[in-house]
């Protein structure tokens, strides 16, 4: 493994509005830098196998257009073919919408020139990545953090639910931390972190630049052990930081700092690469003890571990048969804009605001129509690998939690890595059948129809285990 991180913080001033009550649109200050990890993953020495390439980079969302841009980038200067490097996201809101499509709004000026750079930037991370290749160990364990709440809310009084915290509902706090220990060392090379709890901490009254709870996690982790941190966004859906939506970016470093904390509560009880914990026998005190200690793992089991299996997967989602018609968002958006237009010269910030939502809402649901392919199903493509003894499983869109609670539960005791907004953000939200109908704002801009969710689990499980059952 090899590993390489970048700086990658926009000017100050560039377009910023991500939420749709923000009245400020260009950015003011830097939180934290936002940053690019990419992870260079290649079998060992007598495996057979490719190379492949993960990328982890600080926005909410990337059109697909510069996906397929920062994918030819890093191909052309590593040698890896685009259907082997996955670019996945880690879905903080305080990154700004860094689409083109808003180079015409206040900042928008400076989003294409700096796409364009950071394509180059990742070209130049992934030699960086390349040279730093060395035979590597990965320990897996998990721990748990309650930073992530349900977030699917019934509000009473209003008489509909609202995306927020849900005191009761139910919330996976299963937090995966995996070691990378070059070989001949003993600090760690890396730290990997997979935990699933959407980074909105920061909302419409934040105009800094910030990866929100993401950024502490990692600053604070890699004050501890000197390595990089590489963050794999997990099935988040319906999860979400108990305190959130605020401008208060003390907040979100104190969110960071809940998660770091518990993946380094998980780090000091790892055990030393290529060891186990073995009984040795009793030992006779004023007890008779029982005492255990670490012993070398047999070339065999070792031999076993070098597993390097990949699989790509795509599976047919059907859309959804209520899909909004096109034409008449668009038509929508623009009755929006005229009251917000209103709103403003009557002095009526209120009103203002909540029209620039909703002609918000209209603009990215014009662009999720626009994104999806033709015809009556979505092609997701799914990757899955078993490494080791573990099974990654790295999928797009924005999965309710069930997937990732269900493919553990089948695919246990393997370690399983659940990485969502892996290879796209498209199709969206992908929520269980039991919330369609409900009015939750999820399943009010999902793509695909209700069952999708269900289905997905069972394809995976079964390629998964498929897979596992090759070995």
């Amino acid at each position: 493994m090899g590993i390489a991180k970048a700086d990658i913080t926009p000017p100050v001033g560039i377009y910023h509005r991500m939420w749709g009550a923000a009245l400020q649109d260009r950015s003011t200050g830097v939180h934290r830098p936002l940053e690019a990890a990419l992870l260079w993953l290649a079998p060992r020495e007598g495996v057979v196998g490719q190379d492949w390439l993960l990328v982890s980079l600080d926005y909410c969302i990337l059109d697909r257009c510069d996906l397929t841009a920062m994918a030819a980038a890093i191909a052309s200067s590593s040698g890896v073919s685009t259907d082997r490097i996955i670019i996945t996201l880690t879905h903080t809101h305080g990154s700004g919408r860094m689409s083109r499509e808003r180079g015409g709004e206040p900042g928008g000026e400076l989003i294409g020139p700096y796409l364009d750079r950071l394509c180059e930037q990742l070209a130049e991370l992934a030699v960086a990545a390349r040279d730093s290749l060395r035979p590597s160990t990965l320990v897996y364990d998990s721990g748990h953090c309650d930073l992530a709440r349900h977030r699917d809310f019934y509000d009473a009084e209003r008489g509909g639910y609202v995306c927020g915290f849900n005191p009761r509902g139910m919330a996976d706090d299963t937090l995966m931390v995996v070691r990378v220990t070059a070989e001949g060392q003993s600090d760690p090379m890396a730290v990997i972190v997979n935990y699933a709890c959407h980074p909105t901490t920061l909302a419409w009254d934040n105009s800094a630049i910030s990866p929100d709870w993401v950024g502490a996690m990692r600053s604070t982790l890699q004050a501890q052990f000197g390595g990089g941190c590489f963050f794999l966004q997990g099935a988040s859906g319906d999860l979400g930081p108990r305190e959130g939506f605020v401008g208060d970016t003390a907040v979100a470093d104190r969110n960071g700092r809940q998660v770091a904390w518990s993946a380094l509560a998980v780090l000091e009880g790892m055990p030393p690469a290529d060891c186990q914990y073995v009984y040795r026998g009793p030992v006779i005190s004023g007890a008779v003890l029982g005492t255990w200690d670490y012993q070398p793992l047999p070339a065999e089991v070792l031999a076993a571990q070098t597993c390097w299996r990949w699989e790509t997967l795509v599976v047919e989602l059907p859309y959804r048969h209520d899909l909004p018609d096109l034409e008449q968002t668009r038509a929508e958006r623009q009755r929006w804009l005229g009251l917000a237009q209103q709103a403003e010269r009557e002095g009526d910030r209120l009103r203002q605001r909540d029209c620039r939502a909703q002609s918000e809402q209209m603009t990215r649901q014009i662009g999720r129509l626009e994104s999806l392919p033709p015809g009556k199903v979505y092609p997701l493509c799914v990757r899955l690998a078993l490494l080791g003894e573990a099974m990654w499983v790295l999928v797009p869109g924005e999965l309710y939690q069930i997937f990732q609670r269900r493919l553990r539960e089948r695919l246990g005791p393997r370690p399983v890595i659940v990485g969502t907004l892996a290879g796209d953000w498209n199709p969206g939200y992908i929520p269980t059948a039991e919330v369609f109908g409900l009015g939750i704002y999820q399943e009010l801009i999902a793509a695909t129809s209700p069952g999708s969710l269900e289905l997905l689990i069972e394809r995976v499980a079964r390629a998964a285990e498929q897979l596992d059952g090759e070995v």
